[in-house]
């Protein structure tokens, strides 16, 4: 059907008066961005040729796609679009990075009318984080539209929700729970919702959210139409597909699970020498912004504090913090404030970062579908990335089942990464995402800024890079950074999000001895 639709569309443009034709005239007024020329991979470059105009889309959302800085389609969108448009049920299954949002985005804009004051298109997500990413994807795509979104997730004031449906609102997007809250309420009106979209569809489908996702159908006209994108797709999609879905049509753009772009290592390291190996890896590798992730939220915050003090700038990231602490962090870390993230599995769904050139497993993930979404934070929409997992004794079956499962290779880290595997040679090119939070946003104590924390996007410097290999570095470096990561009782951090803030506890020792190169 894809197919069909591509090749009547591609001889369809849009004209200045919104009519088919070739006129672009009125692209010459449009505020583009500056233009992305980082290489990319074939996940986003092996299309079929389509323009947006020739989705026939109208004249103000394409204005805002275009001043986005979106250029052509990518192959999901090339597939989803066209047949969203009709209005026909989706099942779409598409890399991580390759710009799923954006294709179910798209079209949704395109069926929305702004005359009618009624919400007309649902969008869930699994996390706040991701709500907010998606609701901005929203504003920025329809600013020229006159279409009204509203993000509300669990963690705020259900007032405020109240408050903003007594005017239009034609999307709303947010987690399950909080926007069930409000149809039970009568709060939010959905029976002139016509568009059911769900990302990161395994997630939602999983046991905690299905029988939520079940009962927000209800509220929903039975004409709706049901769109479901995802990396992965277990058989809760398909039981849910086969219950709630006519006729879906499939997209499957996974002929390989993990992102061409990105670069797998691991080193095998004591638990007692990782953070030892952090710091080699800070000082060593050329970072733009990094994330880092851990099985647990007392460790997150933790390896936060321990970062600090090694004079690195860190925010950190998990479920349990408080919403504003969580939405400042977020926001500060997507505009380039911080280079260094440590989180938990809380930011490893959908979040679209993409200075991020380095992602490191500072735990080990214990599944193959955690794993996949965890290294999907770096090598966005085609574009270079880098990741390192740091593996102990007790992980060598999980990097074996992990391998097995994703039909990928993990390699034993080198002395010396090609910097051309993951860095550009301009990183201030790389676009930042424009976001409407104010900078004030509470929850976060004034002052908590790390030492060495960069205040201006443009003005992040690299890492220091010292000389020699993984292991001449590992062998001069003789501070503080070698005190063992899980020793003593520390205290729990209290900053909320930046950095804890607990007694480091019982004196750590020293690191002994070289990382270890892994054996085959």
């Amino acid at each position: 059907m894809a197919d069909q639709l591509a090749e009547k569309l591609k001889a369809t443009q849009i004209s200045s008066d919104g009519t088919p034709g070739g006129s672009e005239d009125w692209k010459k007024s449009l505020k583009l961005p500056a233009k992305d020329t980082r290489q990319q991979t074939e996940d986003v470059t092996n299309t079929k040729g389509l323009e947006f105009e020739n989705f026939a889309l109208k004249r103000d959302l394409l204005m805002g796609i275009f001043e986005a800085g979106f250029e052509k389609p990518s192959p999901i969108q090339e597939e989803a679009v066209p047949v969203a448009l009709t209005g026909r049920d989706i099942l779409a299954r598409a890399k991580n990075g390759t710009g799923k949002t954006a294709a179910f985005v798209i079209p949704a804009l395109e069926r929305i009318n702004p005359k009618v004051s009624k919400i007309q298109c649902l969008i869930l997500v699994p996390t706040r984080e991701l709500a907010m990413q998606t609701s901005q994807v929203c504003k920025t795509l329809g600013k020229h539209l006159g279409v009204n979104v509203m993000v509300t997730t669990g963690g705020t004031g259900l007032r405020d929700d109240i408050v903003r449906l007594q005017d239009p609102v034609h999307i709303v997007v947010g987690t399950p729970g909080r926007i069930l809250d409000l149809a039970g309420k009568n709060v939010a009106d959905l029976s002139e919702c016509s568009m059911f979209i769900m990302d990161e569809a395994d997630k939602l489908l999983s046991v905690e959210f299905t029988p939520v996702i079940e009962q927000l159908l209800q509220f929903h006209p039975k004409d709706r139409q049901v769109m479901l994108f995802s990396a992965t797709f277990p058989l809760s999609v398909k039981d849910f597909s086969d219950r709630n879905m006519t006729n879906p049509y499939e997209i499957n753009l996974m002929d390989e699970l993990t992102l061409r772009g990105i670069t797998q290592y691991y080193a095998f390291v004591e638990e007692k020498q990782k953070v030892h190996c952090l710091n080699t890896l800070f000082s060593k590798l050329q970072i733009n912004q990094s994330i880092i992730f851990c099985n647990s939220t007392n460790r997150v915050e933790l390896l936060a504090k321990k970062i600090t003090e090694l004079g690195y700038s860190c925010f950190y990231s998990h479920a349990r913090m408080q919403q504003q602490a969580r939405n400042r962090v977020f926001h500060d870390f997507r505009n380039g404030v911080c280079r260094n993230l440590v989180c938990s599995d809380l930011l490893t769904r959908g979040i679209d970062i993409q200075a991020v050139n380095v992602v490191i497993n500072f735990d080990f993930p214990k599944n193959a579908e955690t794993y996949l979404h965890r290294i999907g934070r770096s090598g966005r929409y085609g574009h270079l990335g880098l990741a390192i997992n740091l593996i102990n004794w007790d992980d060598r079956f999980n990097l074996y089942n992990i391998e097995r499962d994703l039909g990928t290779e993990i390699q034993p880290i080198p002395a010396n990464i090609d910097k051309s595997l993951y860095v550009y040679e301009n990183p201030d090119s790389i676009p930042r995402p424009i976001s409407n939070l104010p900078r004030n946003v509470a929850g976060v104590m004034p002052g908590q800024q790390p030492a060495g924390m960069p205040l201006q996007v443009q003005q992040l410097p690299h890492q220091p890079q010292p000389q020699g290999n993984w292991q001449t570095q590992q062998n001069s470096q003789q501070n503080g950074s070698q005190q063992q990561f899980n020793s003593g009782r520390g205290g729990r951090g209290r900053g909320r999000g930046y950095r804890g803030r607990g007694a480091s506890g019982g004196g750590g020792g020293r690191g002994r001895g070289p990382l270890r190169e892994a054996q085959s």
